[in-house]
C-alpha cells in the first residue's frame, strides 16, 4: 500500500503505460527527494517551478503551480518568479508559463 499522498501519485495513464517510471515516480521522487529535510516543500516548489519554467516544460506546470500553492508559494510570488525568469530563461518561456499560471488563478 502507499503511503505517497494522493495528490502526489502518478497519473493513472503513467501507471498504466510506463509502470516502472510510475513507480519511480512515486517512490524515489515523492516519496525521497521531496521528503528529504534539506529543503522545505516549499522551497522545493520554488525551485521546481523555477526550472520548469526554464526549461519551457509547460505541461508540466500546472501540476507544479497548485503543488506550489499547497505549499505555501502565494500566487504574487510565482509571478514575480515568472517575471525575474523572463530575463534569465527567455520571453517565450516566461509567456508560456504566464498562460499556464493565469487558468490556475482563474479557479
Amino acid at each position: 500500500m502507499s503511503t505517497t499522498p494522493s495528490s502526489l501519485r502518478p497519473p493513472e495513464n503513467m501507471v498504466r503505460l510506463t509502470p516502472k517510471l510510475a513507480e519511480l515516480t512515486e517512490q524515489v521522487l515523492f516519496g525521497d527527494l521531496w521528503n528529504r529535510i534539506e529543503l522545505s516543500p516549499r522551497d522545493r516548489s520554488l525551485i521546481t517551478v523555477a526550472a520548469l519554467v526554464a526549461l519551457n516544460r509547460a505541461e508540466q506546470l500546472p501540476f507544479h503551480l497548485e503543488l506550489a500553492v499547497k505549499n505555501g508559494v502565494t500566487h504574487s510570488e510565482i509571478g514575480e518568479l515568472i517575471t525575474h525568469l523572463a530575463f534569465y530563461a527567455g520571453w517565450p518561456a516566461a509567456a508560456s508559463a504566464l498562460t499556464r499560471f493565469a487558468a490556475l488563478s482563474e479557479e
